[in-house]
């Protein structure tokens, strides 16, 4: 349901360290650090994808995030948020649905989405009980 296929058309490869915002459609892969916003644009599907190797300092927003690495910040996932074993989120998080694996850590509030329909639950998925 929420895995759109989006390619990975941008890179930000690993001894990078971008300064400033940046928006971006489509799919981007962070293995090196930014110091700023990221912004997926909202006309397209979008996944953000922070490997193990990337830092980022500032806010995110898109529709699908994977997170293995260091965010300081709000997040901010539209759709899906995937929090991989080495995520570390020291900020807010805001999803419409969550998946978090053992060892992740948030150092912030959690707030759900509240979709079309106020009464909606939010998913969450714990990532040990995919089998």
């Amino acid at each position: 349901m929420y895995r759109k296929e989006v390619a990975l058309s941008s890179l930000i490869a690993e001894g990078s360290q971008i300064d400033g915002n940046i928006s971006f459609t489509d799919g981007l892969r962070i293995d090196g650090a930014i110091v700023g916003n990221l912004y997926a644009k909202t006309d397209k599907a979008s996944i953000l994808v922070i490997s193990e190797t990337a830092t980022v300092i500032g806010e995110i927003h898109a529709d699908h995030i994977i997170i293995n690495g260091a965010v300081k910040g709000p997040v901010h996932a539209r759709l899906m948020l995937e929090l991989q074993p080495k995520a570390r989120i020291h900020g807010d998080v805001h999803y419409a649905a969550l998946e978090m694996h053992q060892g992740a850590i948030i150092a912030g509030q959690l707030h759900p989405l509240a979709g079309a329909d106020a009464e909606a639950k939010p998913v969450l998925k714990l990532a040990a009980n995919n089998a």
